[in-house]
């Protein structure tokens, strides 16, 4: 029987993000993994695992052909935000088992830019095939599936919309720390109250960004950790989950399946959620933050809401920094945002994040790190832990 090797991440990247009208998807998925190679230091003829969702017919051999790539593993799994948590979590266990030496993944959207030249809609549409036949009839669109969660939470808890906004406060108070964050500017409380609203109780600012960006992360096998130019990032434990369809068959609107990711992230990793040093959580919308919280164990049930309200989340001062960039809310979402999720940990894990690095108590660089991603409305979810090399 072969021994499993250790997995680590040795080079992560963002392509251009933000507002960036003159780039296809497929450029930016480009641009992001040839930074990531070249944050690695190695070559891509090493590389011969690949994963990637969301773009082309025959994903990801589409892509694999425009990068030049012809790999021996490969993966396209798609369940929404938490695909590159899940993604991870394959890669890393192909490695370990002796089936790649390396998988790239790689992710690109044009959202904002295809809404803007009239390429598509806003409104992104799910089918009417399958469970979802007996819900778009009535106009069930996936913003309205996150407000009836949160509204569910906070009739059964108690969790006020003043602490849904904190969250947003609190990401844009990070993203003021972020020179490519897409929203810098300070907001309020009462200021994400006031804003639109858009599906009760969400106004504008409890929901994210449209951007444009491409993000790429590539996992290697711990013998060709000594051939890169950065500090490894080793992958602890990883956990899977999915959940419902139907919003029917969800037992319960205030339990996401991290829950049960986390879960099992912590419990391979050998590690506890009090030994974390910060978290990267999907952030759809605010309440995704709030109650993942609760679900990986940082609070207990229903107690998310007096949980965000003391300034936990903020890279500066904060007692769980959360979402360090400015997450979904204010620094950049493109569509499947979780590939973002690791690349952030990992600068975060390296000390790469300037002036919005995260210290522990001491002054040391951080050393655990949590990334979980949620896909669909609260559907499935990918939880991977990491920690410093």
């Amino acid at each position: 029987m072969v021994a499993r090797r250790k997995v680590a991440v040795v080079g992560v990247a963002l392509s251009d993000c933000g507002r960036v009208d003159d780039a296809t998807p497929y450029a930016l998925h480009a641009q992001a993994a040839r930074r990531a190679l070249a944050d690695a230091g190695l070559d891509r003829s090493l590389v011969d695992g690949f994963a990637s969702a969301g773009l082309g017919t025959l994903a990801p051999v589409e892509v694999a052909e425009y990068l030049g790539l012809r790999p021996t593993w490969v993966d396209s799994t798609s369940v929404g935000g938490s695909t590159w948590e899940v993604m991870a979590a394959h890669a890393a266990d192909a490695i370990a088992a002796g089936h790649a030496r390396a998988v790239l993944l790689v992710y690109g959207s044009t959202a904002r830019a295809d809404v803007k030249a009239g390429r598509r809609t806003g409104t992104l549409s799910f089918g009417t095939r399958g469970p979802l036949q007996f819900e778009v009839p009535y106009g069930h669109t996936l913003i309205a599936k996150y407000a009836m969660a949160a509204r569910r939470h906070m009739i059964e808890y108690g969790t006020t919309i003043e602490q849904l906004a904190e969250v947003a406060v609190q990401a844009r108070a990070n993203a003021a720390l972020n020179p490519e964050a897409m929203f810098r500017t300070p907001i309020t409380v009462d200021e994400v109250l006031a804003g639109p609203m858009i599906a009760d109780p969400f106004t504008k600012l409890h929901c994210c960004v449209r951007s444009d960006g491409g993000a790429a992360v590539l996992l290697a096998a711990e013998e060709y950790v000594r051939d890169c130019r950065t500090s490894p990032v080793w992958v602890l434990g990883t956990g899977e989950y999915v959940s419902h369809a139907a919003m029917s068959e969800w037992p319960d609107f205030t339990v996401s399946p991290a829950a049960v990711s986390g879960r099992l992230a912590f419990e391979r990793a050998g590690v506890r959620p009090s030994e974390i040093d910060f978290a990267e959580i999907y952030d759809a919308f605010t309440y995704m933050t709030l109650v993942t919280l609760e679900d990986l164990g940082f609070c207990g049930k229903g107690e998310g809401g007096a949980f965000v309200e003391k300034g936990r989340l903020r890279v500066e001062g904060g007692e769980l920094p959360v979402n360090t960039d400015g997450g979904g809310l204010s620094a950049q979402h493109p569509g499947m945002r979780g590939l973002f999720l690791l690349v952030e940990a990992v600068r975060q894990l390296r000390g790469d994040c300037g002036e919005r690095q995260v210290r522990r108590g001491d002054g040391s660089l951080p050393r655990l790190a949590v990334a979980s991603g949620t896909g669909g409305w609260f559907c499935s979810s990918g939880t991977v832990v990491l920690g410093a090399g």
